[in-house]
């Protein structure tokens, strides 16, 4: 850091706070030009992504970490650190819209239309964020019908710092998403004490998950008939329909029956190794593992609520009307809520057993037992 020409460096030199601070004067640049809760309105929308440039930030240290070919043990409390700092920014910005909340629909009304076609729809620090997370293209929802994404290219087109906005974009597309680095580092889990390089590893694993589905079969059927005794007025056909359509699921699940034939065994792995964790998540060794999972699982619960409470905030301003940029305003921003980039994390969750029904442990001295 550089001293000022004063002197030594002071807190102004090192925030840049004369930068930062005339930053908010609009299209006008002065901000004594503005209408009145227009600064407002600019610096709320300026915090939210500052605080996303920091998500930025901590999603690719953590991804960094969970991507390297060889992750030591010692290196996932780090990938959990930096998720959860990303868990605690997105919860201070989903309550950051009660601020926004104070501009009334009167208030907003008055200089609404200088916005035209400006709009959150284009910020692309929260495009670049879904990228990194793992958001596919074919899962976006579509405005105008075409991808959000084509219409920052279109901007692009027409301004170079939406340029600069694209290049980053397509810098998060040519990189290892967090979904991606959290499955190869999952296929690496030791299933029953083997790894995918082990002799036998398929053997083991199909074993597993087999052993598994038995379990969840007995406990399910144990639970069906404990609710015969304590319902009196149980529909036992229905009953019986929905049991065997859970167990069902659950065996599409875990046998990959939603993939191609050749990415079945990886995706496969993968999956059972998430039963594993869960289930066996008492062991030292798996103790980090499942505080990962559970970090990933949050990173995506804040998402979702902060697009959840995006909506409303937007619903409670302007009700529902079409966006500025041209959107459909709250319903584009409803179906956004619908996002789910980590889907195994949530459907397991479905299937899991209490510690008391899940398959016996194999070499538990693997998992940092001396021997059981």
């Amino acid at each position: 850091m550089n001293a000022s020409p004063e002197g030594p460096p002071n807190y102004w030199d090192y925030l840049n706070l004369d930068k930062l601070l005339s930053l908010q004067g609009g299209l006008e640049g002065d901000d004594r030009k503005l209408a009145p809760d227009e600064l407002h309105f600019i610096v709320v929308h300026q915090v939210f992504e500052l605080w996303f440039k920091l998500v930025i930030n901590e999603l690719k240290l953590a991804r960094d970490h969970l991507a390297a070919p060889h992750i030591p043990e010692e290196r996932i409390p780090y990938v959990v650190h930096h998720l959860r700092r990303v868990n605690e920014i997105m919860r201070h910005c989903v309550g950051q819209f009660a601020i926004m909340e104070t501009l009334t629909p009167q208030d907003f009304l008055a200089f609404r239309d200088k916005l035209m076609p400006a709009s959150g729809f284009q910020s692309y620090q929260m495009r670049e964020i879904e990228i990194l997370l793992g958001l596919e293209d074919a899962q976006r929802t579509t405005e105008m019908g075409v991808n959000p994404l084509a219409a920052l290219e279109r901007q692009a087109k027409q301004s170079p710092r939406a340029q600069l906005g694209l290049d980053r974009i397509d810098a998060a597309r040519a990189s290892v998403p967090l979904r991606r680095a959290l499955h190869n580092w999952l296929y690496r889990t030791p299933i029953q004490g083997s790894q995918p390089e082990d002799p036998g590893d398929q053997v083991i694993v199909d074993r597993f998950v087999s052993s598994y589905l038995k379990a969840m079969q007995a406990h399910q059927t144990a639970g069906h008939e404990t609710q015969q005794k304590v319902i009196p007025d149980l529909d036992l056909d229905d009953a019986k329909k929905r049991l065997s359509g859970q167990i069902a699921q659950a065996w599409d699940f875990l046998h990959a029956a939603d993939v191609g034939s050749d990415q079945r065994p990886r995706v496969k792995r993968i999956r059972a190794a998430l039963i594993f964790i869960e289930s066996y998540r008492m062991l030292p060794l798996l103790a980090w593992p499942r505080l990962l999972i559970d970090a990933v699982v949050e990173t995506e619960e804040q998402f979702v609520l902060f697009r959840t409470r995006h909506a409303r905030m937007v619903e409670r301003v302007i009700g529902r009307r079409v966006g500025t940029g041209g959107s459909s305003g709250v319903d584009y921003l409803d179906a956004t809520t619908k996002y789910r980039v980590f889907r195994e994390l949530w459907t397991v969750r479905t299937i899991l057993l209490p510690k008391r029904a899940v398959p016996p442990l194999e070499h538990a001295e693997r998992y940092g037992f001396a021997g059981v």
